[in-house]
């Protein structure tokens, strides 16, 4: 039955129907493409990675895409996970709290996303059940078929519209056989039967073990996963298989028998040394022309937007492999054991670290029971810190040790969000000789309660009503080292409660603390910085500004870090550091980006 038969077929019945197929406004079937991504054997396999590298493959050549993220847990979204058990909550502009598969996206693709990219399993409930109590379904009893996994597709067609885009990826979290799953699983079969022929490409992941013990590629539990997946009525068409080493033919060839998926399009996804370099493997392996076929995508393909684009990549891929000096930086954090906690970070550091031809190593400092004679201990030897996020009391004291040691050795430092409150606290105390002043998030009867809910916070009910979330305009004061990143003006997104109390700016500035960034309609401080005449870098913001860093536009607070730092490891690094304004130009040259939204920046 081809769709339009379908929609005929539902309009004409008087009686009950078994389809519920609720359309948006001028969507017509069949005229997006999908890609859904499955994971069988385990989970962790970098779905995520793999989807967005697969994304951006067919963006290079022209076309629209979108991701969606569909989660198979209750919240309503990941504000309020812990990062030890799910990683960091990557916030997007529209103040989305997501998972961080989705700041893997907006890397990989250059995109901003908005709340249409992700979904939990609590917000399709949450719909499904408004909808039944004011009556949405005409009296018939709601159950998870047709009426959940009927509004998971309009979901994904709401996401079309709303894009534009050619193609929709779709990444199913978890792995296939978790019951958490199964209405997205058997959402996106009824999709592919509706949409119609070579309208929805379904990809497997899965995982080829290769114990040691027996030295070679065992496919069992990869043949099995998939079998999973068949049994839930999803044939895959395209089968990707991770592994530490190169998938041999045989086993290739096993997987294609049990699981009728012809072999050219069994491919081998094995491990590389750096995830930038997914696409170009997908390319090689014939990924991206497996999918353009099936989908029957070849008259949209740009081939003149492919060629520049992969050139601008090639570009990143040179500067990435030929880096030869190293930089340290130090995580001072308590969320240190795991690492994705951190992982836009991360990413960050490594943009900066490209832009500027070096590798920046890493090290985590857990300032949970940090003092100030612990700290300077482990800050020995490394070259720039990073004071990240973070809420709660555990950990604060280390974190003002750890700013202590930056400002009054002039290490390069850079506080972000919670790390810029704790710079705050930490200067007003040594500096400006408020001894008794904290966080009231930390200590609600200190005497000077630097840090706090602003009053027209405290009027409001609700842990999430008080939180700043999404991106912001920030005015940049004139004259500043910020101006001189991001000019008059720039925008950041946000993940706080607490704010710099204004009470106490007078002290705070007269010590010699310059808040040179602030909310555009009240005084709500978003970005500090001591005069270079008493520091070389030593900012902070109440932003994150790593959630914008992207691999061709380095974030400028990152790109002036590792700078300052290479300056502080090797007496012979005198390189002027440029952002857009005299940047543009070699950056043109060299097939790199300059970083959005910045201004030069010659000495520090």
């Amino acid at each position: 039955m081809d769709n339009e038969n379908l929609l005929n077929s539902i309009r004409d019945q008087s009686g009950e129907t078994e389809f519920h197929l609720p359309l948006p406004a001028g969507y017509q079937l069949g005229s997006t493409k999908f890609v859904a991504v499955f994971g069988t054997v385990m989970s962790g396999l970098g779905k995520g990675i793999f989807s967005s590298s697969l994304a951006k493959c067919l963006q290079d050549k022209g076309l629209t895409v979108t991701p969606v993220k569909l989660e198979g847990y209750l919240n309503i979204d990941s504000g309020t996970l812990n990062p030890f058990r799910h990683g960091e909550v990557f916030v997007l502009d529209d103040g989305t709290e997501c998972d961080m598969d989705l700041g893997t996206y907006e890397r990989a693709l250059a995109q901003d996303l908005n709340r249409l990219n992700f979904v939990t399993s609590g917000q399709i409930y949450r719909r499904v059940l408004d909808r039944e109590r004011t009556g949405g379904y005409l009296g018939r009893d709601v159950q998870m078929i047709p009426h959940v996994t009927g509004e998971v597709k309009n979901h994904l067609r709401e996401l079309a519209i709303a894009s534009k885009a050619d193609v929709v990826f779709v990444e199913i979290g978890g792995t296939v056989g978790d019951v958490e799953n199964a209405h997205y699983i058997e959402a996106m079969r009824q999709l592919a039967f509706e949409e119609g022929q070579h309208s929805v490409c379904f990809v497997a992941l899965t995982y080829v073990l290769e114990p040691s013990i027996l030295g070679e590629q065992k496919s069992k539990a990869a043949q099995l996963g998939i079998r999973r997946l068949l049994e839930c009525g999803v044939q895959p068409h395209i089968i990707a298989c991770r592994a530490q080493a190169p998938v041999t033919r045989k086993v290739r060839e096993k997987i294609a028998l049990f699981s009728n998926v012809p072999p050219e399009r069994v491919f081998s996804m094995h491990d590389c040394e750096s995830v930038y370099l997914i696409p170009e493997l997908l390319r090689g392996a014939g990924y991206d022309k497996a999918v353009m076929d099936w989908l029957e995508l070849k008259p949209r393909v740009d081939e003149e937007a492919e060629r520049a684009a992969r050139e601008r990549w090639s570009g990143y891929l040179t500067r990435l492999r030929n880096a030869e000096r190293q930089v340290s930086i130090g995580i001072t954090g308590k969320y240190t054991a795991v690492r994705d906690a951190y992982a836009s970070i991360l990413k960050a550091l490594e943009h900066a670290g490209v832009y500027l031809g070096c590798k920046v190593q890493v090290c985590w400092v857990d300032t949970s029971e940090l003092t100030d004679k612990s700290a300077d201990q482990a800050l020995r030897g490394i070259h720039g810190i990073i004071v990240p996020g973070a809420f709660g009391t555990r950990g604060a004291e280390g974190k003002i040790a750890c700013l202590k040691h930056a400002r009054t050795t002039r290490l390069p430092c850079l506080g972000i969000c919670y790390g810029f409150q704790m710079a705050v606290i930490e200067f007003a105390r040594n500096v400006c000789g408020m001894e008794d002043t904290n966080s009231t998030e930390i200590d609600n009867e200190c005497r000077y309660p630097t840090i706090s809910l602003l009053p027209e916070q405290k009027k409001i009910e609700g842990l999430g009503g008080t939180m700043r979330l999404g991106g912001f305009d920030i005015q940049i004061k004139p004259g500043t080292l910020a101006s001189r990143m991001f000019g008059e003006k720039t925008r950041m997104r946000f993940r706080h409660r607490y704010e710099v109390d204004p009470r106490y700016l007078p002290q705070l500035t007269a010590g010699g603390m310059i808040f040179s960034g602030k909310s555009p309609r009240a005084e709500i401080m978003n970005i500090l910085e001591l005069p270079e005449s008493l520091h070389p870098y030593y900012v902070g913001t109440q932003a994150h500004p790593e959630l914008t860093s992207r691999p061709l536009t380095s974030q400028p607070f990152f790109l002036g870090l590792v700078h300052v730092a290479l300056r502080r490891a090797y007496t012979d690094y005198d390189e002027p550091l440029a952002y857009a304004g005299e940047a543009a130009a070699s950056a043109d040259d060299e097939n790199i980006a300059p970083p959005a939204e910045s201004r030069c920046h010659t000495e520090m």
